[in-house]
């Protein structure tokens, strides 16, 4: 089992990869990370001398004085080597560097840089490095206005902003997720090499989408439009679509758009619901609860789902893995609502009423027993 320590733990990448490893206990054993470690020199070194492997993610990425963006990542390198050297440690450490080595800026060039202090380290003891080529990572829970552009416009979006455009290039895009699974497939890849190839490398991540950033705007847009005014799911066959789609819904404030009521038409024949408008495909189902019972306590990480409660009276939790903040929320079948689930948030429902509840279950794909993407875990 490899002891993986993650830089920058909390931030948005590192979040992902914390969260993705914990899916993967068999192979990975997490040691963890906090901030405070680079301001004790004590901390840092009990951090890297119990790791295997460090993925170098701790880094600024804006600031009004560019220097002090420089000054700040360069030293954090320096801080993680000192603190290798002194233990006398040698973890494979993969940096997360960045396109910008190319660009004459200084973020760019403290990537590189960093990058270059690295190998340096690793020449000098033997040790393995990774300097990773990182084009622009987009996904759920990035900063806006510091993370990318994506998450930016998905916040100004769900809050009613106006987006604007500065420069309309040409983005090279990677989603987290898809980084993660890179980094995770080089790590596990040079153990399985060790002792047998070259200590030190570069890998150039490759991006999965390119766009024009008035063209991202325009989905983004064509996403709201058609979610918050019309109530319809786009198509999520693309997985640039589906991927953009749950982080787009990942900004929405979940505690007051939820739960979302539906129209209930009503004449003398009996009511009519419409539960989902649907671009996409995956499948629907029904279920009955009794009294008392919770059903779900589980997550996914790229499945998109909707609970529609139809009749009798129940109890949506929602909790975002790795967070404590649970969000609750009451439904009534007599008013007939749903509550869509983000990727990478535990949910589940209970019957809160007196009589069976009857509940209408939508999910982005078909089941597939090998290939679930459902993790259980308790709200």
């Amino acid at each position: 089992m490899l002891k993986i320590g993650i830089t920058g733990q909390t931030g948005f990448v590192g979040t992902h990869l914390y969260n993705t490893l914990g899916l993967l206990p068999d192979k990975f054993l997490r040691i963890p990370f906090e901030d405070a470690f680079f301001q004790e020199v004590g901390l840092l070194e009990s951090f890297v001398s119990q790791c295997d492997v460090i993925v170098h993610l701790a880094a600024m990425n804006r600031h009004n004085d560019p220097e002090v963006i420089y000054n700040t990542n360069i030293r954090l390198v320096k801080q993680l080597i000192a603190a290798c050297e002194s233990t006398r440690t040698t973890p494979h450490i993969l940096f997360s560097s960045s396109t910008q080595e190319e660009r004459d800026n200084l973020y760019g060039k403290s990537k590189k840089e960093g990058r270059e202090l690295l190998e340096q380290w690793a020449d000098r003891n033997n040790a393995h490095f990774t300097g990773l080529i990182i084009p622009n990572v987009y996904g759920p829970f990035g900063n806006p206005f510091y993370n990318s552009v994506v998450a930016t416009f998905c916040h100004q979006l769900t809050q009613n902003e106006q987006p604007r455009i500065d420069v309309d290039g040409e983005m090279k895009l990677v989603y987290v997720d898809e980084l993660v699974k890179n980094i995770l497939n080089i790590v596990e890849k040079s153990q399985e090499e060790q002792g047998k190839g070259v200590k030190v490398q570069q890998i150039k991540i490759e991006h999965t989408s390119e766009v024009k950033v008035s063209q991202l705007l325009q989905i983004l847009e064509k996403f709201k439009a058609n979610y918050f005014e019309k109530g319809e799911v786009p198509d999520l066959a693309n997985p640039f679509y589906r991927n953009l789609f749950n982080t787009f819904v990942c900004y929405i404030d979940h505690s007051t758009f939820f739960p979302f009521k539906l129209i209930k038409n009503t004449d003398n024949r009996g009511s009519f619901v419409e539960i989902i408008k649907l671009n996409s495909g995956g499948q629907v189902s029904f279920s009955t609860t009794v009294p008392g019972i919770t059903r779900g306590n589980h997550y996914h990480t790229r499945k998109a789902e909707r609970f529609a409660v139809i009749k009798g009276k129940a109890r949506i939790d929602l909790r975002r893995i790795g967070t404590s903040k649970v969000l609750s929320f009451e439904m009534d079948g007599n008013q007939p609502s749903f509550v869509d689930m983000p990727v990478w948030y535990t949910h589940n429902i209970t019957n809160t009423g007196e009589e069976d509840l009857y509940t209408i279950f939508w999910i982005s794909e078909k089941f597939d027993a090998n290939d679930t993407d459902t993790y259980f875990e308790n709200v």
